[in-house]
């Protein structure tokens, strides 16, 4: 009976595991060869922008969730689909060839996911997809908003909040008037511009609470849709009073303060006054559930006790 040494049994299967991973390692390393133009692009373009500029926060959250993760890619079990995985990694590819060949950088950005998604059916298959569908997801925040989008709700949510800051000081006592996105008050006229229509604010908003729904509150699917549900209408109580603010400053001290420092640092504090709503109506859903648990379980001790009376 032959005997084998340590190094005989434990280098064969560390070739087994290098020779597992090569075939990932390339996909890896030739997608971000691919896309390096594209991250160019976004890094000097959009991400520089308010609008856009949390383009690199959700690729590194979608790292993250990835991250924490990966005590269920290792139990996944790996069955390439190579049929598939050719099909959909060639379509992300030909959207990214012709998205660059036009430029148009929404869509090349938007190519990497179907690209990503590609290599994980060629490598591993459908359970390690399924593991990997949300950080996967995620990364489409990553992706600038084409300017049309921007502009067809925009102009909606400007007008939108310049009715409402306009009836507010109306009713208030101020003497204010509006013709269109203009809020004219007292010797002033204001122009409600892009920025304070709260398109920054939802972008950002939307994808910190699918983030947060999703790390911290997806045992409970109701609260979770909940909370994504108020995102819009909390970021836009947030630039109703952000614009507010700034026309009460501008009727009070001049509109020399609205420019520089005070009209970004309202800026900041509307994504705070934003978070912070969200944060306090994810406080109010639990209390309301907690609260709905106990009477429920209330409810049903007593049901049981009169049942139980002869």
């Amino acid at each position: 009976m032959s005997e084998m040494t340590y190094s005989q049994v434990v280098h064969p299967a560390k070739s087994d595991a290098l020779k597992k991973l090569i075939w990932p390692g390339l996909l890896a390393v030739s997608v971000l060869a691919a896309y390096t133009p594209t991250a160019r692009g976004l890094i000097d373009g959009p991400w520089q922008t308010e609008q856009e500029g949390h383009g690199p926060l959700i690729i590194a959250g979608a790292l993250w969730l990835t991250w924490q993760a990966r005590e269920k890619l290792k139990t996944a079990d790996v069955s390439p689909a190579p049929i598939l995985g050719w099909s959909v990694l060639l379509t992300g590819l030909a959207l990214m060839f012709l998205a660059r060949t036009q430029g148009v950088l929404t869509f090349e950005a938007l190519s990497i996911i179907p690209t990503i998604i590609g290599c994980i059916l060629l490598s591993a298959g459908w359970p390690t997809l399924r593991i990997l569908a949300f950080p996967i997801g995620f990364l489409f925040f990553a992706v600038p908003m084409p300017d049309w989008v921007i502009d067809t709700v925009t102009i909606p949510l400007k007008v939108l909040i310049s009715d409402t800051v306009t009836e507010v000081l109306y009713a208030a006592g101020y003497p204010v008037a509006q013709n269109g996105v203009m809020i004219m008050i007292g010797t002033y006229q204001l122009l409600v511009k892009d920025a304070c229509s709260g398109m920054n604010s939802i972008f950002a908003l939307s994808a910190i609470g699918v983030f947060y729904a999703y790390a911290f509150r997806w045992e409970s699917k109701i609260r979770s849709l909940l909370l994504l549900a108020a995102i819009i209408p909390i970021t836009i109580v947030a630039n109703f009073l952000r614009v507010l603010a700034l026309v009460l400053i501008a009727y009070h001290g001049g509109v020399d303060r609205l420019e520089g420092f005070l009209h970004d640092f309202t800026g900041i504090g509307l994504f705070v006054v934003a978070l912070a709503l969200l944060f306090l109506f994810d406080v109010f859903l639990g209390a309301a559930g907690k609260l709905y648990r106990q009477l429920r379980s209330r409810h049903q001790r007593l049901t049981r006790r009169d049942l139980a009376k002869p």
